[in-house]
């Protein structure tokens, strides 16, 4: 069964001088301002396509490695995913290059090692992760917590 997901977006003005809305179909939050200067600036109270990227990445790679651990019998009691989106300038354009991902957690029973190896594979269950194959340069930060 697929499932679809809608968010709806309103700019006005050009590029640069202009501003506009975002707001998710769901009614997971408000509708926030969003601006070119968020996205190559400060974001201030406006968010950006990349903040939201790597929000959206954050959250599909904490349930990836939450089932990762699962399936190695290492259940986790907390797993905090910090996603960093890069948007630099390439060439003539705009591009988000790398995300990377600061993964800590607490797992009772889990060594470093196995921790480090289901961070490394969590992405292969990330469907987002999976969307940026190839497009975008994915690094992995893993840090197993003491608990």
């Amino acid at each position: 069964m697929a499932a679809e997901r809608t968010a709806v977006a309103t700019w006005e003005r050009d590029l640069l001088h202009g501003e506009g809305r975002v707001k998710p179909g769901g009614g997971a939050w408000p509708e926030v301002g969003i601006s070119w200067s968020a996205r190559t600036e400060q974001l201030g109270n406006r968010t950006s396509p990349e903040e939201l990227l790597a929000a959206a990445h954050a959250s599909c790679y904490a349930m990836a490695f939450s089932n990762t651990l699962a399936k190695m019998q290492l259940p986790s009691t907390r797993v905090t995913v910090k996603a960093v989106a890069t948007f630099d300038k390439v060439g003539d354009g705009w591009k988000v290059t790398t995300m990377d991902l600061h993964v800590d957690g607490v797992v009772a029973g889990a060594t470093a090692a196995q921790f480090d190896e289901a961070a490394k594979s969590a992405g292969t269950g990330c469907p987002i992760s999976k969307a940026l194959a190839g497009n975008v340069e994915i690094r992995v930060h893993p840090k197993l917590l003491p608990g």
